[in-house]
């Protein structure tokens, strides 16, 4: 009996883990075109001009258009479903992702435990909890990118074609053989490291944060959630330099026009992305959606002409 309650109990959580994943990746498809102008200002396109005003406190600024502003201009140019691009390889990958990252976890021995309450546990089993859930989230992270890598590279390429008006990667199967054809198996996982680096350092620095504040400060159950939320947008905010990186690297080299000099240098690493980028002061562009501004400089040279404004990097 004991058993079969253990089987009945397996057997409802893995149905009620896929329901949960089914609704994220709903509330994904429906974000999707928040992603994809994201994208577009990670690889430095914009389409609309910068218009003057101010800041907040006073000083003139150049403001770029926000996220909204910007799927708009994408629904004017290909309508409501253009605002889609590049969500079917999204949505292939996720679900790879999910079936494959549970396979792997399982095959090394750190298989779904349900987690017990803190206050049943003692201090070291609590600690032996954390290192289990942390072993099993790090395997997951890492076996759900390495395996759905292509597909993502293959969404990037679909949106990036707006810049060009290609046809290059209109489907997944004909991505694939484009991508075989002109780059060969390397050009699936451009742009890998740096998403790597990024998801598991986010991932370790956030939990190992999380369980140390939880342990020594703060013991309120509610206290300690929204404590998470924030430990994970901080340190997902601290590391999103190297989202933009991939998300560079993954574009560059390929035939498409956002990939290809002169609007993109064609790096021979992402570790040349980033200097690139770094030099240019355009690490964090796309980190602001809602508030878009480029500073205005007054030059400090005193001339016969009146003095140009100069514009700082986009954010």
């Amino acid at each position: 009996m004991a058993a079969l309650a253990d089987y009945s109990r397996n057997e409802d959580n893995e149905v009620n883990g896929w329901i949960r994943f089914g609704m994220r990746l709903g509330v994904s498809a429906a974000l999707h075109p928040f992603e994809y102008s994201k994208t577009l200002i990670q690889i430095g396109y914009e389409p609309i001009g910068a218009r003057p005003g101010k800041s907040m406190l006073g000083r003139p600024v150049m403001l770029l258009p926000n996220i909204f502003q910007y799927i708009g201009h994408i629904k004017r140019v290909d309508g409501f479903y253009g605002c889609y691009r590049g969500l079917a390889p999204k949505l292939a990958g996720s679900v790879l992702s999910m079936v494959v990252s549970e396979r792997v976890a399982e095959k090394l021995g750190l298989a779904y435990q349900e987690d017990k309450d803190e206050s049943e546990l003692s201090e070291e089993e609590n600690y032996v909890q954390f290192k289990y859930n942390l072993k099993r989230d790090i395997v997951l992270t890492v076996s759900g990118i390495v395996v759905s890598h292509p597909f993502h590279v293959i969404s990037l390429r679909m949106m990036a074609q707006f810049v060009g008006r290609e046809t290059l990667y209109n489907s997944i199967l004909g991505s694939i053989a484009e991508i075989w054809t002109s780059e060969g198996i390397l050009g699936f996982f451009a742009g890998l490291i740096p998403k790597l680096l990024c998801d598991v350092a986010c991932l370790v620095l956030s939990s190992s944060s999380v369980f140390i504040v939880n342990k020594y400060f703060i013991k309120d159950k509610v206290a300690r959630q929204y404590n998470a939320s924030l430990t994970g947008f901080a340190f997902s905010s601290l590391l999103y330099p190297l989202q933009v990186v991939s998300t560079c690297s993954s574009i560059s080299g390929s035939r498409l026009m956002a990939g290809q000099p002169p609007i993109m240098p064609k790096y021979s690493s992402w570790v040349d992305c980033w200097n690139d980028l770094q030099s240019r002061r355009e690490l964090k562009r796309g980190s602001s959606l809602f508030w878009r501004t480029q500073a205005v400089y007054s030059s400090t040279v005193p001339t016969s002409f009146a003095p140009l404004p100069t514009l700082s990097r986009y954010q």
